[in-house]
Order: structure tokens, then C-alpha cells, then sequence
């Protein structure tokens, strides 16, 4: 609910008070609206960038078009610079989609990236997210399912911060059946794909169709669940096993996708 920002964890450590943590919040935005100026190359890119940190959050967890971003009548070319800017500063993460079910993982950057933002307290806050975690017994249920998949997103890019290869999704777009695959993970000799689910079910088309087209039997589904590994099959008939994994376990995906594997 808070987010994992240093300043705003030590400060509800002391007061265990979300209201306190106001002017924590406020005090992070500026100082990021403040430092514009050091990495804009002119006056008109410091306007442009410091749209961008405003209108982050409110797109966090989606696709997004640089062409008007956050309802804005920038064009491509400097709102891609913006956005390419934050990502340098590492305010924010541009998710590439790929094709692939084989290793390697091509990013497909001529496609729409989806938008991580740095901190998923930032967004609960910036959004007006934190009143609504006292409303729901399932933390993951609001905001279209969009926070959970956002949690997932940052848990995966900590634990692969040494790696150089950048954390991708995959999409099959065609005119009468696209599909969306939250993350791919390559692991092993494998892409494992992996879907994130709001609550405790929900359908997995886009896996299958995934999965019809890998080359192993191993998909993982994170969601508001228990433990379970289930041998299954996809709608054609391709037999797979499916590793459902309590999103608290994100952390330690790779040994379980080891434990899946071997098992």
C-alpha cells in the first residue's frame, strides 16, 4: 500500500500513519519535478518531462502510445525523448513486447510498450488508490486488476536488476485473435510465460495460446491463491503444466520454476 520508498517506509515505521505520509509523497514529487532541469537539453523538453512525471501513474500497467501521452498534444518524437529520459533516471521502465516462445527474447520496439512506474506506493498515493485497501478483503481486486500485475512487474525487475536483458511481455496480435501474455521469463533453456490474475480465478486464453506454440509444457499463473501445480491441457489439447503461485511468492519465482521443471 505504501510502497517501498526508503524515506516513506521509515517515516510509517515511527508513526504507523498513512495520513503522515502526505507530505512524504508531496516532497518526492517535487524534488523529481525539480531535477527536470538537469536532464532536459531545452525549455520546451523541461515542459514535456515534467508532463510525463505527472501523468505516469495514471498510466502505469498499460500500453501506451507516445503520441499524446496523458491526454496531452505532444507529439511522438519528444514525448518518446521524455519518456526515454525518465527511463535513463530510472523513474519509470519501458516494457517491450516480443513474439518470441524460444530463446532469445526479442523485444519488438516498433510496438506499443507498456509503462512500469517506479513505486507502486507513488501510484496508490498519486492516483487515490490508498482509501480503497481498507474496501476490499482481496488487495488485488480494484483498479482493473491493473496494480496486482504492476506489484508482479517490480518484483521481477528486482530480482533481475544484474541482468542486462530488459523484463518483456509477449503479444500475438492478429485481426481476429489477439493475445497478451503478462511476462515472459526465460529460464533455463526455456521462455516461461507468465500471467497475472486479479483475484482467485479468471480465464487463461492468452496462455494457451502461448503455450500451444512453446516449445516445453511449463506456464506459471500468479494470483490471490494457494500453492498448486496442476497438470492440464489448452483448449486444443496441447498438455501442460500449470504452476499457480501466491503473488507473495513472485520473489522466488525462479526457484520454483526450477522445482516445477525438475519435478
Amino acid at each position: 500500500m505504501i510502497g517501498g520508498m526508503p524515506e516513506v517506509i521509515k517515516k510509517y515505521m515511527e508513526k504507523e500513519d498513512i495520513v503522515s505520509l502526505t507530505q512524504v509523497y508531496q516532497g518526492l514529487l517535487t524534488s523529481y519535478l525539480d531535477d527536470v532541469s538537469k536532464y532536459a537539453r531545452n525549455a520546451t523538453m523541461i515542459e514535456v518531462i515534467r508532463h510525463s512525471i505527472e501523468s505516469a501513474p495514471f498510466e502505469a500497467g498499460k500500453r501506451i502510445k507516445f503520441q499524446g501521452f496523458g491526454h496531452s498534444n505532444y507529439r511522438s518524437r519528444e514525448m518518446g525523448e521524455a519518456l526515454r529520459t525518465l527511463e535513463r533516471a530510472m523513474l519509470i521502465y519501458l516494457l517491450y513486447p516480443s513474439t518470441s516462445t524460444e530463446p532469445p527474447i526479442i523485444p519488438d520496439l516498433k510496438k506499443f510498450p507498456r509503462l512500469q512506474f517506479l513505486d507502486t506506493g507513488l501510484i496508490n498515493y498519486f492516483v487515490g488508490l490508498q482509501e480503497y485497501f481498507y474496501k476490499t478483503q482481496n488487495l488485488h481486486s480494484f483498479y482493473q486488476g491493473i496494480l496486482a500485475e504492476h506489484i508482479v512487474g517490480q518484483e521481477l525487475l528486482a530480482i533481475n536488476m544484474n541482468n542486462p536483458r530488459k523484463l518483456s511481455f509477449w503479444v500475438r496480435e492478429k485481426k481476429q485473435s489477439n493475445a497478451e501474455v503478462d511476462f515472459v521469463v526465460p529460464f533455463q533453456q526455456y521462455v516461461i510465460p507468465v500471467e497475472v490474475k486479479s483475484g482467485k480465478t479468471g480465464t487463461l486464453r492468452s496462455l494457451h495460446q502461448f503455450v500451444n506454440r512453446s516449445n516445453h509444457p511449463y506456464a506459471v499463473r500468479l494470483y490471490a491463491g494457494p500453492l498448486t501445480k496442476t497438470s492440464t491441457k489448452t483448449p486444443e489439447g496441447k498438455a501442460y503444466t500449470l504452476l499457480s503461485l501466491p503473488y507473495f511468492l513472485v520473489g522466488k519465482i525462479h526457484d520454483y520454476m526450477e522445482w516445477l521443471i525438475e519435478e
